[in-house]
Protein backbone atom coordinates (compact mmCIF):
# COMPACT_ATOMS: atom_id res chain seq x y z
CA UNK A 1 0.00 0.00 0.00
CA UNK A 2 0.61 3.72 -1.11
CA UNK A 3 0.49 5.75 1.71
CA UNK A 4 1.43 9.75 2.77
CA UNK A 5 1.81 11.92 5.88
CA UNK A 6 1.97 15.63 6.41
CA UNK A 7 3.95 15.58 8.93
CA UNK A 8 6.17 12.27 10.01
CA UNK A 9 8.70 13.49 13.00
CA UNK A 10 6.22 13.23 15.41
CA UNK A 11 5.49 11.62 18.97
CA UNK A 12 2.74 9.83 16.87
CA UNK A 13 3.43 10.74 13.55
CA UNK A 14 6.80 9.01 13.67
CA UNK A 15 5.51 5.51 15.60
CA UNK A 16 2.97 5.30 12.54
CA UNK A 17 6.07 5.71 10.56
CA UNK A 18 7.58 2.99 11.91
CA UNK A 19 4.80 0.87 12.02
CA UNK A 20 4.02 1.12 8.51
CA UNK A 21 7.08 0.53 6.87
CA UNK A 22 8.06 -2.54 8.97
CA UNK A 23 4.72 -3.77 7.29
CA UNK A 24 6.37 -3.25 3.95
CA UNK A 25 4.28 -0.45 2.88
CA UNK A 26 5.58 2.69 0.47
CA UNK A 27 5.15 5.69 3.07
CA UNK A 28 5.89 9.60 1.79
CA UNK A 29 6.93 11.99 4.55
CA UNK A 30 5.86 15.63 3.81
CA UNK A 31 8.02 18.07 6.11
CA UNK A 32 9.76 21.02 6.43
CA UNK A 33 13.26 20.29 8.16
CA UNK A 34 14.89 17.28 9.55
CA UNK A 35 14.47 16.28 13.00
CA UNK A 36 17.59 14.72 14.99
CA UNK A 37 14.89 13.13 17.45
CA UNK A 38 12.59 11.21 15.42
CA UNK A 39 14.85 10.49 11.90
CA UNK A 40 12.31 8.84 8.88
CA UNK A 41 12.44 5.20 9.09
CA UNK A 42 14.64 3.48 6.44
CA UNK A 43 12.70 3.23 2.83
CA UNK A 44 10.80 6.11 3.20
CA UNK A 45 10.70 8.47 0.88
CA UNK A 46 11.33 12.66 1.86
CA UNK A 47 9.63 15.48 0.33
CA UNK A 48 10.89 19.04 1.90
CA UNK A 49 8.45 21.46 1.98
CA UNK A 50 5.54 22.77 3.86
CA UNK A 51 2.18 21.40 3.71
CA UNK A 52 0.43 23.97 5.19
CA UNK A 53 1.70 26.35 2.38
CA UNK A 54 -1.17 25.07 0.04
CA UNK A 55 0.43 26.40 -3.25
CA UNK A 56 3.76 25.60 -2.38
CA UNK A 57 2.99 22.23 -1.64
CA UNK A 58 0.70 21.42 -4.97
CA UNK A 59 3.19 22.55 -6.69
CA UNK A 60 5.86 20.03 -5.11
CA UNK A 61 3.52 17.26 -5.26
CA UNK A 62 2.64 18.12 -9.38
CA UNK A 63 6.55 18.02 -9.83
CA UNK A 64 7.50 15.34 -6.99
CA UNK A 65 4.93 12.98 -7.24
CA UNK A 66 2.96 13.69 -10.24
CA UNK A 67 0.31 11.08 -11.38
CA UNK A 68 1.38 9.27 -8.02
CA UNK A 69 -2.48 8.30 -6.19
CA UNK A 70 -2.00 7.32 -2.42
CA UNK A 71 -4.29 4.75 -0.48
CA UNK A 72 -4.18 7.17 2.29
CA UNK A 73 -3.20 10.35 3.72
CA UNK A 74 -2.81 11.10 6.90
CA UNK A 75 -2.54 15.22 8.18
CA UNK A 76 -0.91 14.93 11.52
CA UNK A 77 -0.09 18.92 11.73
CA UNK A 78 -3.22 20.47 10.64
CA UNK A 79 -3.73 22.68 13.31
CA UNK A 80 -5.53 25.55 11.52
CA UNK A 81 -9.62 24.62 9.67
CA UNK A 82 -8.04 26.34 6.98
CA UNK A 83 -5.56 23.64 6.31
CA UNK A 84 -7.99 21.09 6.46
CA UNK A 85 -10.23 23.13 3.50
CA UNK A 86 -6.95 22.96 1.26
CA UNK A 87 -6.06 19.24 1.84
CA UNK A 88 -9.21 18.24 0.72
CA UNK A 89 -8.76 20.19 -2.50
CA UNK A 90 -5.02 19.03 -2.72
CA UNK A 91 -5.72 15.55 -2.02
CA UNK A 92 -9.23 14.55 -3.62
CA UNK A 93 -8.14 13.80 -6.94
CA UNK A 94 -4.73 11.97 -5.49
CA UNK A 95 -5.93 9.88 -2.57
CA UNK A 96 -8.32 7.30 -1.89
CA UNK A 97 -8.74 7.68 1.96
CA UNK A 98 -7.87 11.10 4.32
CA UNK A 99 -7.18 11.02 8.06
CA UNK A 100 -7.51 13.80 9.78
CA UNK A 101 -5.72 13.20 13.37
CA UNK A 102 -7.83 15.98 16.28
CA UNK A 103 -7.89 15.09 19.54
CA UNK A 104 -9.94 14.01 22.24
CA UNK A 105 -9.90 17.11 24.33
CA UNK A 106 -12.26 18.24 21.63
CA UNK A 107 -14.92 17.00 23.64
CA UNK A 108 -17.25 18.94 26.34
CA UNK A 109 -16.74 17.70 30.00
CA UNK A 110 -19.49 16.02 31.29
CA UNK A 111 -21.31 16.58 34.13
CA UNK A 112 -20.75 13.01 35.67
CA UNK A 113 -18.68 10.87 35.18
CA UNK A 114 -18.90 8.73 31.43
CA UNK A 115 -17.35 7.43 28.64
CA UNK A 116 -16.97 9.88 25.95
CA UNK A 117 -18.36 8.32 23.14
CA UNK A 118 -17.77 10.00 19.30
CA UNK A 119 -20.67 11.44 19.22
CA UNK A 120 -20.50 13.14 22.76
CA UNK A 121 -20.88 16.86 22.23
CA UNK A 122 -17.36 18.75 21.33
CA UNK A 123 -17.11 22.08 23.48
CA UNK A 124 -14.00 23.66 24.69
CA UNK A 125 -14.42 27.38 25.75
CA UNK A 126 -10.82 27.23 28.03
CA UNK A 127 -8.77 26.12 24.71
CA UNK A 128 -7.95 27.73 21.52
CA UNK A 129 -6.42 24.70 20.06
CA UNK A 130 -9.39 22.51 20.97
CA UNK A 131 -11.50 24.55 19.43
CA UNK A 132 -10.02 25.16 15.97
CA UNK A 133 -9.56 21.10 15.74
CA UNK A 134 -13.66 21.18 16.65
CA UNK A 135 -14.07 23.55 13.65
CA UNK A 136 -11.52 21.56 11.49
CA UNK A 137 -13.45 18.52 11.52
CA UNK A 138 -16.50 20.32 11.07
CA UNK A 139 -14.77 21.55 8.27
CA UNK A 140 -13.47 18.18 6.87
CA UNK A 141 -16.74 16.59 7.10
CA UNK A 142 -18.65 19.20 4.80
CA UNK A 143 -15.96 19.72 2.12
CA UNK A 144 -14.93 16.03 2.13
CA UNK A 145 -18.37 14.96 1.57
CA UNK A 146 -18.39 18.09 -1.23
CA UNK A 147 -15.53 16.64 -2.82
CA UNK A 148 -16.31 12.87 -2.22
CA UNK A 149 -13.23 12.37 -0.90
CA UNK A 150 -13.58 9.24 1.85
CA UNK A 151 -12.47 10.95 5.51
CA UNK A 152 -11.66 9.55 8.85
CA UNK A 153 -11.60 11.72 11.81
CA UNK A 154 -8.77 10.15 14.63
CA UNK A 155 -9.22 11.49 18.30
CA UNK A 156 -5.59 10.51 20.64
CA UNK A 157 -5.95 11.09 24.09
CA UNK A 158 -2.30 12.46 25.56
CA UNK A 159 0.01 10.18 23.88
CA UNK A 160 3.91 9.65 25.01
CA UNK A 161 6.75 7.56 23.59
CA UNK A 162 10.47 8.21 23.71
CA UNK A 163 10.82 12.16 23.45
CA UNK A 164 7.88 13.00 25.38
CA UNK A 165 7.85 12.48 29.37
CA UNK A 166 3.96 13.19 30.75
CA UNK A 167 3.50 16.30 32.97
CA UNK A 168 0.78 18.38 34.16
CA UNK A 169 2.60 21.01 33.52
CA UNK A 170 5.89 22.58 32.26
CA UNK A 171 7.04 19.61 30.63
CA UNK A 172 6.47 19.65 27.58
CA UNK A 173 9.55 21.82 26.14
CA UNK A 174 12.05 19.92 28.09
CA UNK A 175 10.95 16.89 29.08
CA UNK A 176 13.68 16.04 30.89
CA UNK A 177 12.81 18.81 33.37
CA UNK A 178 10.92 16.53 35.61
CA UNK A 179 13.37 13.97 35.96
CA UNK A 180 15.94 16.17 36.48
CA UNK A 181 13.43 17.63 39.56
CA UNK A 182 12.85 14.16 40.43
CA UNK A 183 16.62 12.81 40.83
CA UNK A 184 17.58 16.29 42.42
CA UNK A 185 15.32 16.07 45.44
CA UNK A 186 13.07 19.06 43.91
CA UNK A 187 9.62 19.51 44.54
CA UNK A 188 7.29 17.90 42.57
CA UNK A 189 4.06 20.00 41.75
CA UNK A 190 0.50 17.25 41.60
CA UNK A 191 -2.80 18.91 40.88
CA UNK A 192 -5.38 19.46 43.41
CA UNK A 193 -5.09 16.16 45.43
CA UNK A 194 -3.98 14.29 42.96
CA UNK A 195 -7.07 11.73 42.25
CA UNK A 196 -7.91 12.88 38.73
CA UNK A 197 -7.97 10.63 35.82
CA UNK A 198 -6.01 11.17 33.01
CA UNK A 199 -5.56 8.81 29.45
CA UNK A 200 -2.25 8.30 28.83
CA UNK A 201 -1.14 6.02 25.46
CA UNK A 202 1.80 4.96 24.48
CA UNK A 203 2.38 6.09 20.78
CA UNK A 204 3.10 2.31 19.41
CA UNK A 205 -0.36 1.94 20.40
CA UNK A 206 -1.87 4.41 18.80
CA UNK A 207 0.16 3.77 15.76
CA UNK A 208 -1.52 0.34 16.25
CA UNK A 209 -4.97 2.31 16.01
CA UNK A 210 -4.34 4.50 13.64
CA UNK A 211 -2.53 2.02 11.09
CA UNK A 212 -5.54 -0.37 10.93
CA UNK A 213 -7.96 2.56 10.09
CA UNK A 214 -6.07 3.49 7.10
CA UNK A 215 -8.08 2.44 3.83
CA UNK A 216 -10.60 0.26 6.04
CA UNK A 217 -13.88 1.01 4.42
CA UNK A 218 -15.86 0.89 7.31
CA UNK A 219 -14.00 3.78 9.15
CA UNK A 220 -15.01 6.29 6.38
CA UNK A 221 -17.08 9.02 7.39
CA UNK A 222 -16.45 8.21 11.03
CA UNK A 223 -14.74 9.80 14.06
CA UNK A 224 -12.92 6.84 16.10
CA UNK A 225 -11.21 7.61 19.93
CA UNK A 226 -7.97 5.92 19.59
CA UNK A 227 -7.37 5.61 23.00
CA UNK A 228 -5.73 2.76 25.32
CA UNK A 229 -6.73 1.30 28.77
CA UNK A 230 -5.10 3.00 31.32
CA UNK A 231 -6.34 5.69 33.27
CA UNK A 232 -4.00 6.64 36.11
CA UNK A 233 -4.34 8.99 38.50
CA UNK A 234 -1.68 11.92 38.49
CA UNK A 235 -0.84 10.51 41.78
CA UNK A 236 0.07 7.32 40.04
CA UNK A 237 1.35 8.63 36.68
CA UNK A 238 4.49 11.37 39.16
CA UNK A 239 5.09 8.00 40.79
CA UNK A 240 5.51 5.86 38.65
CA UNK A 241 7.85 8.38 36.55
CA UNK A 242 9.53 8.22 39.93
CA UNK A 243 9.85 4.72 39.91
CA UNK A 244 11.58 4.91 36.83
CA UNK A 245 13.82 7.53 37.30
CA UNK A 246 15.52 5.05 40.22
CA UNK A 247 13.66 6.64 43.40
CA UNK A 248 12.16 4.70 46.30
CA UNK A 249 8.36 5.16 46.66
CA UNK A 250 9.34 6.61 50.29
CA UNK A 251 11.76 9.49 48.66
CA UNK A 252 8.81 10.57 45.81
CA UNK A 253 6.53 10.98 48.91
CA UNK A 254 8.73 13.43 50.36
CA UNK A 255 8.68 15.66 47.30
CA UNK A 256 5.37 15.50 46.10
CA UNK A 257 3.70 18.74 46.82
CA UNK A 258 -0.49 19.09 46.33
CA UNK A 259 -1.38 22.10 44.93
CA UNK A 260 -4.60 23.47 43.55
CA UNK A 261 -4.52 23.81 39.84
CA UNK A 262 -5.81 27.54 40.02
CA UNK A 263 -2.28 28.33 41.70
CA UNK A 264 -0.89 25.81 39.44
CA UNK A 265 -1.94 28.38 36.39
CA UNK A 266 -1.25 31.54 38.31
CA UNK A 267 2.41 30.78 38.02
CA UNK A 268 2.28 28.89 34.64
CA UNK A 269 -0.63 31.32 32.76
CA UNK A 270 -0.06 30.32 29.11
CA UNK A 271 -1.18 26.90 30.48
CA UNK A 272 -4.67 27.96 31.38
CA UNK A 273 -5.99 26.33 28.14
CA UNK A 274 -4.55 22.84 28.48
CA UNK A 275 -5.29 22.88 32.05
CA UNK A 276 -8.88 23.92 32.15
CA UNK A 277 -9.69 22.82 28.64
CA UNK A 278 -8.34 18.88 29.36
CA UNK A 279 -6.19 17.78 32.48
CA UNK A 280 -7.84 19.02 34.75
CA UNK A 281 -11.19 16.66 34.74
CA UNK A 282 -11.36 12.97 35.20
CA UNK A 283 -12.00 12.09 32.22
CA UNK A 284 -12.82 8.23 30.05
CA UNK A 285 -13.30 7.47 26.99
CA UNK A 286 -15.53 4.89 24.70
CA UNK A 287 -13.10 2.60 22.62
CA UNK A 288 -15.55 0.34 21.36
CA UNK A 289 -15.57 1.73 17.74
CA UNK A 290 -12.19 1.41 17.85
CA UNK A 291 -12.05 -2.06 18.87
CA UNK A 292 -14.60 -3.23 16.26
CA UNK A 293 -12.36 -1.57 13.23
CA UNK A 294 -9.25 -2.80 14.74
CA UNK A 295 -9.40 -6.06 16.81
CA UNK A 296 -6.07 -6.61 17.63
CA UNK A 297 -5.59 -2.72 18.78
CA UNK A 298 -4.64 -3.33 22.65
CA UNK A 299 -2.49 -1.53 25.59
CA UNK A 300 0.99 -3.29 24.17
CA UNK A 301 3.37 -0.95 26.33
CA UNK A 302 1.64 -0.17 30.07
CA UNK A 303 2.77 2.92 31.32
CA UNK A 304 5.95 1.94 33.86
CA UNK A 305 7.42 -0.18 31.39
CA UNK A 306 7.11 3.17 28.78
CA UNK A 307 8.03 5.50 30.69
CA UNK A 308 11.39 3.68 32.04
CA UNK A 309 11.83 3.23 27.85
CA UNK A 310 11.60 6.96 27.93
CA UNK A 311 14.10 7.71 30.58
CA UNK A 312 16.41 5.43 29.29
CA UNK A 313 16.09 7.28 25.64
CA UNK A 314 17.40 10.45 27.02
CA UNK A 315 20.01 8.53 29.62
CA UNK A 316 21.63 7.25 25.67
CA UNK A 317 22.96 10.54 24.78
CA UNK A 318 23.17 13.40 27.68
CA UNK A 319 22.61 16.47 25.06
CA UNK A 320 19.05 15.22 25.30
CA UNK A 321 19.18 15.94 28.88
CA UNK A 322 18.16 19.72 28.55
CA UNK A 323 16.29 21.38 31.88
CA UNK A 324 13.97 23.96 31.28
CA UNK A 325 15.15 26.94 33.52
CA UNK A 326 12.36 29.21 33.27
CA UNK A 327 10.01 26.05 34.30
CA UNK A 328 12.37 25.09 36.66
CA UNK A 329 12.62 28.65 38.51
CA UNK A 330 8.58 28.68 38.25
CA UNK A 331 8.16 24.71 39.91
CA UNK A 332 10.57 26.09 42.19
CA UNK A 333 9.21 29.48 43.51
CA UNK A 334 5.62 28.15 43.71
CA UNK A 335 6.54 25.14 45.65
CA UNK A 336 8.38 28.36 48.12
CA UNK A 337 5.19 29.84 48.19
CA UNK A 338 2.79 27.23 48.88
CA UNK A 339 4.90 25.39 51.28
CA UNK A 340 5.02 28.54 53.59
CA UNK A 341 1.32 29.05 53.17
CA UNK A 342 1.08 25.49 54.35
CA UNK A 343 3.61 26.53 57.59
CA UNK A 344 2.22 29.73 58.21
CA UNK A 345 -1.54 28.00 58.41
CA UNK A 346 -0.16 25.35 60.59
CA UNK A 347 1.22 27.90 63.08
CA UNK A 348 -1.79 29.66 63.06
CA UNK A 349 -3.71 26.63 64.02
Amino acid sequence: MRYLFVGGTGVISSACAAALTTRGHELTLVTRGRSHTAPPPPGARMIRTDGRDARAFRATLSTLASGVRYDAVVQFVGYEPGHVADDVITFAPRADHYVYVSTTATYKPPTRFALLAEDAEQENPHWAYARKKIEAERVLREYADDANLPYTIVRPAYTYGPTRIPGYVGNSRLPWTIVDRMRRGADIIVPGDGSSIFHLTHARDVATGIAGLLGNEDAFGRAVNVVGEEALTWNSIYETIAVAAGLTRAQYAAIALHVPSDAIVASFPEQSGPIYGDRIHSLSYDTSTLRRLVPDFTTSTPFDQGVRESIAWYEANPERQQVDVEADTLFDDLAYTYRRALRDSDASS
